[in-house]
This record gives C-alpha cells, sequence and structure tokens, in this order.
C-alpha cells in the first residue's frame, strides 16, 4: 500500500526571518518587480508601434514576455509573505507555482536558442537570411519554444505531484521548487532526482553548449569582415551572451547536480528570477541604435503636440 499524502499545505522560510530584513525586502523587490514589468512592456509597445523594427530579432523580443512571467510566478507571492509571520501556501498553489515558473523559465531558455540561430543565420550567411528566417520560419521556433517549455515544465510538475508529501512540511525556500520539495518528500526519490537532472540540467547546459559552439563559429567567420561589420556583429552578440550567462549559469549550478540543497541556493535561484528579467531591456534595447531612434522619435512627437 502506497504512503498517503497527507500533506495540504508547504511553510516557506522565505528569504529571512528578521522583520526588518523582510521590510527591506519588500521595498527592494517591490521595486525589482514594477521596473521589469514596465521595462518588457516597454520593448512590446515600442516594437509594436514601430513600422521600422520588424526583422525576425524583434519579433523574438516581443515572445521573451515570458521574462516578464517568470518572475511573476514567484515574486507577488514572495512580497505579500513579507508582511506574513507564517508564510504557507496550499498543495495546488505550489504545483500551480511550481509549473508556471518552470513553463516560463523553459520557454525563455529555448526562446534564446532560437534567437542565437537567427544571429547564426544573420552572420553566417547574410544573403540568405530574408529567405531563411521568413515569417513563417519565425513562427514555427517561437511556436517550438512555447511547446517545449510547456511540455518540460508538465513533466516537472507530474514528478512532484505523484510523490507522497507525509509531513514535515517546512521548506526552506521563498517559492515552491522541485530540490526543496524532493527534500521533503517522504519516500525514495533518487529515480526523480536522476529525472530531475536529466531533465532540466541537461537541457539547461544542452542549450548552454549548444549557443556557446554557434557563437565560437559566428566569431571564427567574422574573420574575413570588415572592422565596422564585426564591431556591429560583436555588439549584437555580446548582448546576448551576457543575457544567456544571466540565464544559464544560475540554473545549471542548480539542476545540474544531484537533487539535493545547498545554503547559496536561495540566493542563486534568486538572482535568476529577478536579475535577468529586469536588466533584459537594458541590454537589449536600450542600447539599440535602432530602439534609441524609435525613443528619440516618441519624443519628437511628444514635444510637437505640446
Amino acid at each position: 500500500m502506497g504512503t498517503k499524502n497527507n500533506v495540504t499545505e508547504f511553510v516557506l522560510f522565505g528569504l529571512s526571518q528578521s522583520r526588518e530584513m523582510q521590510h527591506a525586502f519588500f521595498i527592494v523587490f517591490s521595486l525589482f518587480h514594477v521596473l521589469t514589468i514596465l521595462g518588457n512592456l516597454l520593448i512590446i509597445v515600442t516594437i509594436n508601434a514601430s513600422k521600422t523594427l520588424n526583422c525576425p530579432l524583434y519579433f523574438f523580443l516581443t515572445h521573451l514576455f515570458a521574462d516578464m512571467c517568470y518572475p511573476s510566478a514567484t515574486t507577488p507571492k514572495m512580497i505579500a509573505d513579507t508582511f506574513m509571520e507564517r508564510k504557507t501556501i496550499f498543495f495546488n498553489g505550489c504545483m500551480t507555482q511550481l509549473f508556471s515558473a518552470h513553463f516560463f523559465g523553459g520557454t525563455e531558455i529555448f526562446l534564446l536558442t532560437a534567437m542565437a540561430y537567427d544571429h547564426y543565420v544573420a552572420i553566417c550567411g547574410p544573403l540568405h537570411y530574408i529567405i531563411i528566417m521568413n515569417q513563417r520560419k519565425c513562427s514555427l521556433l517561437v511556436g517550438a519554444s512555447w511547446m517545449a517549455g510547456f511540455l518540460y515544465s508538465i513533466l516537472q510538475t507530474l514528478l512532484m505531484v505523484q510523490l507522497p508529501f507525509c509531513g514535515p512540511s517546512e521548506s526552506d525556500n521563498f517559492f515552491c521548487d522541485i530540490n526543496p520539495l524532493l527534500k521533503l518528500a517522504c519516500s525514495d526519490t533518487y529515480v526523480v532526482g536522476l529525472i530531475v537532472v536529466t531533465n532540466s540540467g541537461m537541457i539547461s547546459l544542452f542549450s548552454f553548449l549548444i549557443l556557446i559552439i554557434s557563437y565560437v563559429v559566428i566569431l571564427l567567420n567574422l574573420r574575413s569582415r570588415s572592422s565596422e561589420g564585426r564591431q556591429k556583429a560583436l555588439s549584437t552578440c555580446g548582448l546576448h551572451i551576457i543575457t544567456v550567462l544571466l540565464v544559464l549559469v544560475p540554473l545549471m549550478f542548480m539542476y545540474i547536480r544531484p537533487s539535493t540543497t545547498l545554503a547559496a541556493d536561495k540566493l542563486v535561484i534568486l538572482f535568476s528570477i529577478v536579475m535577468p528579467p529586469l536588466l533584459n531591456p537594458l541590454i537589449y534595447t536600450l542600447r539599440n541604435n535602432e530602439v534609441k531612434s524609435m525613443r528619440k522619435l516618441f519624443r519628437v512627437k511628444e514635444n510637437s503636440g505640446k
């Protein structure tokens, strides 16, 4: 007879037990979350309002609103918990949070891979770029990214739902994640832990290796270009590599090792959730010449209206 799951809620320890620190966290992460939402919405509105920002790069960027949704799966609950003496989350809410976080996080990884392919074609095959990266191909890449993110996340969630939890139900984390939940399960989780490493860890590692290899090929290809062409390509690729490192390095640290919890896990996953979505609007658009031109155009129209 299987072990009965008699846990209806989990208790989260949060980021800190200190009331002073929790008040500081409320202010800091509320500000970060608002800036993340506004920055990513600005990207989407600017690209959709422009008739010139219509190349595949900007098409992919409009779908990187997964960046905005990823922290929204966990941050609002974390912010609200700063006022709670006892931080709890119902079992169903926990599984929903787990699914949402891994769905949007996984989709972001696959979209970054699609964008790396776009950069590769643009630099290594510029004469055929328009033919290869047509609207249909871009739509297929985006659709495949969202579908892959869904399949990845649903597998993670199903692995957790079928585990028996019979107490204690206290998790030293600020949201429901895989490794802390495996620690709370009252059954042998060795096989499930291996599947998690294979699923989460290998996806992160393979995506990282594919991206690095593609950029090595791009850099080798740039040797025959003019200095101006090299500088422009390096600027575009360099910004994308920064994003890749911000997203994938913390995820590899978390999920490529056996399913154990370390003291640094909370800080690493917090960085992964908060910082890339916050910085991406700066990385991708505010330093982009075409977007700068759009911002100047908006200012001119605003001033002329006055």
